[in-house]
């Protein structure tokens, strides 16, 4: 007899509801919508990175600590000596372990509106409770609100990008301090741009008992690698450790990333170059009628233009992709997201750009 299994029988309502993750496919495509450093390694450092791959034990699993990689990360980001690290398979699995950890019945995982998607859509991968609070117009930090939120739900977690992603600021840390100090539970601050940003809480670590510190190297030129970090107290790490997977960090990963950890200031001058770019795209923006572009110390834009969706197929079929963010969040109407690419890439966009806004004015 056949069986009568059907996913809406089996799966939870709020999985069936969920849309999946979009990528879109980007063969062909001058790509800006993954905020991606776009440089590669120089020739050499690949090259010795080659050579590496041809003796690597891949017949063998990875060390399931990470051991060395660990050591070459807390040189390369000045973690400091009292401080465990926990390492994931890009920033979306830590999340998802900290969701995991923390989704007692009643628990309330928070962040604030508009922000990274996955905290929101890992809430609810790991049912636990997700409250967004808005940020005000500006999309800075509405200080009160929050406050007001912890009081009322007295989340477990919250996650704080800082930068913000989609929008690109830096929230005023006073009032993430206040954030910190007034959260009975635990709170994250994601620093996925901090190499584009020249802030960060590391050196808070040590002053406020429940915050967690999360990194990447995705941004500064490893996406591929899909390697994150958890920055924080021995007494939280080792409770997180027990959900990390074994060998999630593959050998491939842990040695690559432990070579280029050996060339930081590669990094650095890329990050660098990534930043003057920045700063180019801004002055462009800022002789753009029309548009509206927001402060960003991350490595993309937001900006806000009539028409966002007609502008970003029109862009689309010209070759170029960029994050369309209207219809995602009622503070995001008419807005689009654009990665810093090489200074060829920007300058495609920017002429792009210029030519569909005069065609429509």
């Amino acid at each position: 007899m056949p069986s009568t299994a059907h996913p809406e029988l089996i799966f939870r309502p709020e999985i069936l509801a969920l849309s999946a993750y979009h990528v879109p496919p980007a063969t062909g495509m001058i790509k800006l919508d993954a905020m991606e450093n776009p440089y590669p390694l120089p020739l050499a450092l690949r090259e010795e990175i080659a050579s590496l791959m041809e003796q690597a034990p891949i017949n063998r699993y990875p060390d399931a600590s990470a051991a060395s990689l660990k050591s070459s990360l807390r040189r390369a980001l000045a973690i400091p000596d009292d401080m465990s690290i926990l390492l994931g398979n890009g920033s979306d699995e830590i999340i998802q372990i900290i969701a995991m950890a923390a989704a007692k019945p009643s628990a309330v995982l928070m962040s604030v509106e508009p922000a990274f998607v996955m905290f929101r859509m890992i809430a609810t991968f790991t049912n636990i409770r997700y409250v967004g609070v808005p940020l005000k117009q500006d999309f800075s930090l509405d200080l009160d609100l929050m406050l007001s939120a912890i009081a009322k739900h007295k989340p477990a977690v919250i996650f704080l990008a800082y930068p913000n992603n989609p929008t690109g600021n830096l929230f005023d840390p006073e009032a993430i301090k206040q954030v910190i100090a007034a959260t009975p539970g635990i709170v994250v601050v994601d620093e996925a741009y901090q190499a584009f940003a020249d802030n960060s809480f590391i050196d808070e670590l040590s002053e406020y008992p429940n915050l967690l510190l999360m990194r990447t190297l995705s941004k500064s030129g490893l996406a591929g690698l899909r390697l994150g970090l958890l920055i924080g107290r021995p007494e939280w790490l080792e409770q997180l450790e027990k959900l990390r997977l074994p060998y999630n960090i593959g050998i491939m990963t842990q040695l690559i990333a432990e070579k280029v950890l050996q060339h930081t200031a590669i990094l650095s001058e890329q990050a660098e170059a990534i930043k003057s770019e920045r700063a180019k795209m801004n002055a462009f923006f800022a002789t753009m009628k029309n548009v509206e572009a927001y402060p960003s110390k991350a490595n993309f834009i937001l900006f806000r233009a009539n028409k966002a969706g007609q502008i970003f197929q029109a862009l689309k079929q010209r070759k170029i992709l960029i994050k369309n963010l209207d219809g995602t969040h009622p503070l995001l109407e008419n807005c689009l997201r654009v990665t810093i690419g090489t200074p060829e890439e920007n300058s495609q966009f920017c002429m792009a750009l210029q030519s569909l806004l005069s065609e429509t004015a």
